[in-house]
């Protein structure tokens, strides 16, 4: 009599225990942006994976524009847009008026929202980009 109490009680207890552990909320806490993105660590792993691909802003990119790790950083900062001159592709301090955040955002003036034929940037990363144009575009 005492084992099958004993037995009872520890399945109660295993049962009590299995449901408190699966009532437990485990959603993950859904990623946000960053307030001061770095560019190595933040934005060149959203160029890389998202406009320096294959038969985009690779080696082989039609319009210059190379976005490949080593490269990115000196290809878009203060220079020049070739679809709008009178705009640079990141004008640090201010991602209103950065003709890059422009193409990510479907802004654009010319072209096609980027990145082309593929889905539109995540708003976390487009957020990222655009604080840290914000926060100065440095090469970080």
């Amino acid at each position: 009599m005492l084992k099958k109490r004993f037995l009872l009680s520890a399945i109660v207890l295993l049962c009590f225990l299995g449901i408190f552990y699966c009532s437990k909320d485990t959603t993950e806490v859904p990623e946000t942006a960053k307030s001061d993105p770095s560019f190595s660590n933040d934005i060149q792993p959203i160029f890389s994976s998202n406009c320096a691909v294959s038969g985009c802003h690779n080696s082989t990119a039609s319009e210059g524009l190379i976005l490949l790790e080593g490269q990115a950083y000196a290809n878009i900062v203060n220079i020049d847009s070739r679809q709008d001159q009178t705009k640079k592709l990141v004008l640090p301090v201010d991602s209103t008026n950065s003709y890059l955040v422009m193409k990510i955002e479907g802004r654009q003036t010319s072209g096609s929202r980027m990145p082309l034929n593929r889905s539109a940037l995540s708003t976390i990363n487009i957020q990222n980009i655009k604080n840290w144009v914000n926060r100065g575009a440095k090469n970080n």
